[in-house]
């Protein structure tokens, strides 16, 4: 069975970790499948903190990312090459107004030739023409 990589979304993380995200048993469910492998792209952890503080607690923050410290997915760093890409992507979906981490998520998708993306944002990610692939497959 070829693993499959997965770049995950701010709202694919939080959901895997709020248990009353009505998303939150499918999502745990593909986590678990042995040929998905999560990456988490560093651009998220600044948005995803925030809604952990502001909806679940600074405890359950400050825990999110001790366990990170210890278990986590790969983290996916940008590159100074991205930066321009991000840009660029910005630029051309001016009109859809995608914000940084979002825009930071088709590039490294595109990179690193990633075509699935763990995320509830499907009018963001449906709406862009990836240059690597027809389109992105979005889960779950």
């Amino acid at each position: 069975m070829a693993i499959i990589k997965v770049l995950v979304d701010t709202s694919g993380f939080f959901a895997l970790l709020d248990r009353s995200s009505r998303e939150h048993s499918a999502i745990v469910q593909l986590t678990q499948k042995s040929n998905y492998q999560l990456i988490l792209p560093i651009t998220i952890l600044p948005e995803a903190c925030y809604l952990i503080l502001t909806r679940m607690g600074h405890a359950a923050m400050r825990r999110v990312l001790s366990e990170l410290s210890y278990q986590s997915p790969p983290l996916e760093t940008i590159q100074f090459t991205d930066l321009a890409k991000i840009s660029g992507i910005l630029q051309q979906y001016a009109d859809a107004e995608l914000d940084f981490v979002d825009a930071s998520i088709i590039a490294l998708a595109e990179r690193l030739n990633i075509t699935h993306i763990l995320t509830l944002d499907r009018r963001d990610f449906s709406l862009i023409k990836p240059e690597h692939c027809d389109a992105f497959i979005l889960l779950p």
